[in-house]
């Protein structure tokens, strides 16, 4: 990270568009583990100085075909994604890097609790591996499960450094199948990262060919008469957004892979008559959210982010940057098309599952692409009480709103009733001036004024009332703020409206054991995810990293909430470092574990964290363009005291 993580090196990409030479000879995108019939294989060990089983990584440039088109890479041991790397509980992994770039490179080790030297993170608590250099990861497994590597240095990420990493549990799993695959998701585009952030600096719209048309304008006007129709339309417009705009990058720059193979590709997974078979995903897109579907098979998830949960029979879910899901499918002696579409619906990959190969099967019909309402943006005031008793107006999602309707926009605009929209303005205000006011780190006790998502005694899991939100705006660093905030983990999110599916949610997750620390947090920190997209700046309480390097302090031992409020119009995957978040989802005891926790816009999610890893750890926005503009802070947990 050394220094700053709000620029991708221009090193990164002249290296890799032109320091391999015409002459090199072009390669699969996939690593062997992709292209097999049988079970996926491992990376096999060497034989270290001391007996020690050791891997031999190796981070060089690459070049590879992708489809038909050549391309320039970076790449754990030559194939994108790298070679699978697998594990036993209990065991020490031993790791020797080797950097072949011409700047400096990083593998961090995503989910796995290790200490903070063994992170792999620049800048923060390892100085990266120097050109020519290798570095020994070396760090106890006390976990199992499905995780993954990838780089946290500029944009090799997002140039291919990623690979699968797979830790065999010591006892038996609470579930059964008889053949495991890994189906690993990404997002290639032959640009280079500095040429796509060029593009979003200069417009903030560039790749998303969605927008809406006249024709739709006079289609909705047809259906809800021309001042509905306009009044909306100007709300967006003073809100400077777009009610497309799911995604900064889109498939009009990105080829999606499954194991490195395109659609056309198809990736496929042989399976016999009656077995179950467990498919390990992983979304390491740097900046896609992808929905999973396998039409005429139910998928039964049985891990998040490594954890096990109590098994949830769904039709299909949405899976973003870092995180991973494990299901477990029954096919038929069929085959079966794995369809992994993108959220903004601007593309997608499929594979085949299939009892021989060669089999295919269709494709589903693609979606239209998805809108964002005024609910979504956090318009909706409905169910909420404001302070000085006036109730909240009624939901808008779905529902245009009529003249005589206040709505205050996401700048402070108001359009409607100005007079009621003042007061209700001052009643929202008056109620974020609380003891909860935000702008900068709370670290507050928690407050029966706030809704305790660890203590709900009634209502559907992660339900909880409405929260008044807004005005501020956290300056410059921060375009938007929604005036209600409200837990979404009951809802799937926005583009599965007309889907008739059964679509996990995160209030479905719920640990297969009790969580350990039984404790209630005594301590709240309040952290708002912030952004500029028309500057393209993306930061947490409106300050970039570079300006905001303090760490946030963590007291060793202490049980404290998180809360994640999200004043932007997009998800972000958040991932904290070093320690576990539960998600505080309404299941008590067995609320679950996860390394990532998407953000819905207008949401307010919390999570309960022990602090019980000393030292410093990252945290950030897994959407790697949002991090390296700035999205991106430092915990440091205290040593203990004896």
């Amino acid at each position: 990270m050394a220094g700053s993580r709000e620029l991708i090196s221009r090193r990164a990409v002249v290296a890799a568009a032109g320091g391999l030479g015409v002459s090199a000879i072009l390669a699969p995108a996939a690593p062997a583990y992709a292209r097999t019939d049988a079970t996926q294989g491992a990376l096999a060990p060497v034989p270290g100085a001391s007996g020690e089983r050791v891997l031999d990584l190796e981070v060089d440039h690459f070049r590879l075909m992708v489809g038909d088109r050549p391309g320039q890479a970076m790449a754990i041991n030559r194939t994108v994604p790298g070679p699978l790397l697998r594990f036993r509980e209990g065991e020490e992994a031993v790791l020797r890097v080797t950097n072949r770039l011409e700047e400096i490179a990083s593998i961090h080790w995503h989910g796995i609790i290790l200490p903070p030297a063994m992170d792999g993170v620049p800048g923060v608590s390892f100085g990266g591996i120097r050109p020519g250099e290798t570095f020994t990861y070396r760090f106890p497994l006390r976990q199992s499960g499905t995780y993954w590597c990838h780089s946290h240095s500029g944009g090799q990420e997002l140039l291919g450094v990623y690979a699968p990493l797979i830790i065999d549990p010591a006892d038996p799993e609470p579930f059964a199948y008889e053949r495991d695959y890994v189906v690993m998701l990404s997002d290639w585009s032959f640009e280079p990262p500095e040429r796509i952030i060029g593009k979003l600096k200069k417009q903030a719209g560039y790749y998303n060919h969605q927008k809406r048309t006249v024709t739709e304008l006079f289609r909705d006007a047809a259906r809800k008469g021309w001042p509905a129709t306009l009044s909306e339309r100007l709300s967006w417009s003073r809100m400077r957004m777009d009610p497309t705009d799911f995604a900064d990058v889109t498939g009009y720059t990105y080829t999606y892979l499954i194991n490195g193979l395109t659609a056309d590709a198809n990736w496929t997974g042989l399976f016999t008559r009656g077995e179950r078979v467990r498919l390990r995903f992983i979304a390491a897109g740097a900046m896609t959210y992808f929905d999973i579907r396998i039409p005429g098979l139910k998928m039964t998830v049985v891990q998040a982010d490594g954890q096990n949960v109590r098994p949830v029979e769904v039709d299909e879910f949405r899976i973003g940057p870092g995180e991973t899901f494990d299901v477990i499918v029954a096919p038929e002696a069929q085959a079966y098309t794995l369809f992994a579409e993108a959220m903004d619906r601007s593309g997608f990959v499929r594979g085949t599952l299939a009892p021989r190969p060669g089999m295919i099967a269709p494709v589903p019909p693609r979606r239209k692409r998805p809108l964002r309402t005024m609910a979504d943006m956090g318009m909706d005031m409905s169910g909420m009480e404001t302070p000085d008793g006036m109730a909240g107006m009624p939901g808008m999602a779905g529902k245009a709103a009529s003249a005589k309707t206040p709505v205050m926009d996401m700048t402070g605009h108001q359009t409607g009733d100005m007079a009621v929209a003042e007061a209700r303005r001052k009643a929202v205000e008056a109620q974020v001036n609380g003891p909860h006011a935000h702008g900068a780190v709370a670290t507050n006790p928690p407050s029966s004024a706030m809704p305790d998502m660890g203590a709900q005694p009634a209502g559907r899991p992660g339900e909880s009332a409405p929260f008044a939100h807004g005005p501020d705006t956290h300056g410059v660093g921060n375009s938007s703020v929604a005036m209600v905030a409200r837990s979404r983990l009951q809802e799937p999110g926005s583009g599965f409206e007309d889907s008739g599916a059964r679509v996990l949610v995160y209030a479905d997750l719920q640990s297969v054991a009790p969580q350990a620390d039984q404790r209630a947090p005594t301590r709240e920190i309040e952290l708002h995810i912030t952004g500029n997209m028309e500057r393209y700046m993306w930061s947490f309480d409106g300050k970039k990293y570079s300006e905001a390097r303090a760490p946030i302090p963590f007291a060793y031992g202490e049980r404290l909430r998180l809360v994640l409020i999200n004043d932007t119009m997009m998800e972000h995957p958040i991932h904290l470092h070093g320690m576990w978040m539960e998600l505080e989802n309404g299941a008590g005891a067995h609320q679950p574990r996860k390394h990532t926790v998407s953000v819905k816009p207008a949401e307010r999610l919390t999570v309960a964290i022990t602090a019980d890893a000393p030292g410093q750890w990252a945290m950030h926005c897994h959407l790697l363009l949002h991090m390296e503009m700035g999205m991106f802070r430092v915990i440091e947990v205290s040593s203990p005291t004896r």
